[in-house]
């Protein structure tokens, strides 16, 4: 039986081109490491569709594989044939955020994934119920630094981008907040809405409609720039934190020693479709924007990330079980 490593040995003694050409010769897989429904998984699907189409047709399947906030699906594609016909719908949290807080992750992030192209960023929108009483992110910092451990925020779960980007939030901001953990956006929003929690720091999609019906204010939004996809609505880093730019990012990873014909290939046309109005619209539907890069620019970025979530989740004492 030819291992993994024998086959990337064969691999690498082929000429780039014979490799690219001979892909793909089966169905692309596009493992997504949560289950149906989620950010993740909307994002992945017009992909994998325009990827097909692209393709000439040739079949690529959205593949999802939850559990273990994404770390199952992501151990499945890094121990997958590195051929080019395995791909994982990455995602800060998956990437950059699980490898700290869960204490016995199966799979190096940097060893054992080949980063193939970033897709999309999302940044986060502060929002607060009507109740709190304030009108702008710096008015929220100086409410909690007169009441420090008072004001509960929600979240999608320990270790969720709403909790990570809040908590990179109060870090940066020198404030206390109290975090209250749900089992996903919809209950921490009904909650929300209701008033017993105060503010969450969610992606633009999940409350940006009660923003707009006033039932909840939108104060900021975490990227460092404004986003056109919030008009109206500035930077956390305009005035209340100067510096602080926190998204999440989404693109798709291969396994480690996937050919770099492949990996040039994919790239290639994953950002051409990236510029394609009708995939930007379908981003916009999500509240991301497309964020093309190359392979060894979205390597950059992971390693950079890693860095950042380490020692931000180390000080703010986030962990798994």
């Amino acid at each position: 039986m030819i291992t993994r490593r024998g086959l990337g040995l064969l691999a690498a003694a082929l000429p780039l081109p014979a490799l690219a050409q001979g892909w793909p010769a089966r169905t692309i897989s596009i493992v997504v490491p949560f289950p149906p429904g989620g950010s993740n998984d909307l994002l992945a699907r017009p992909m994998a569709a325009k990827l097909q189409q692209a393709l000439g047709g040739h079949s690529v399947v959205v593949d999802n594989r939850g559990g273990a906030g994404g770390t199952v699906g992501a151990a499945f594609v890094a121990r997958s044939p590195a051929d080019g016909h395995t791909l994982m719908w990455g995602h800060v949290g998956t990437l950059a955020v699980n490898p700290w807080i869960y204490p016995n992750i199966p799979y190096d992030v940097l060893r054992d994934f080949t980063p193939v192209a970033l897709c999309a960023t999302l940044p986060g929108v502060l929002v607060v119920h009507p109740s709190v009483g304030v009108r702008s992110a710096e008015d929220f910092v100086a409410l909690a630094k007169a009441n420090p451990g008072t004001i509960e925020y929600g979240s999608a779960g320990n270790g969720s981008a709403s909790h990570i980007t809040m908590a990179a939030f109060a870090d940066a901001a020198g404030i206390e907040l109290v975090h209250v953990p749900y089992r996903g956006n919809g209950p921490m929003l009904t909650d929300l809405l209701a008033g017993r929690v105060k503010c969450s720091f969610a992606g633009a999609p999940v409350v940006l409609p009660a923003a707009r019906e006033n039932r909840l204010l939108a104060l900021a939004v975490s990227s460092r720039e404004p986003s056109p996809l919030v008009p109206g609505v500035a930077p956390v880093s305009a005035r209340a934190v100067p510096g602080y730019d926190m998204v999440q990012w989404h693109g798709i990873v291969a396994p480690a020693g996937t050919p770099a014909a492949v990996v040039q290939r994919l790239n290639g046309i994953i950002n051409g479709l990236l510029g394609d109005a009708e995939m930007q619209q379908r981003l916009a539907m999500e509240g991301a924007v497309a964020a093309p890069r190359t392979p060894e620019g979205f390597r950059e970025l992971i390693s950079t990330e890693l860095d950042r979530f380490k020692v931000l989740i180390e000080r703010a004492g986030i962990r798994q079980g």
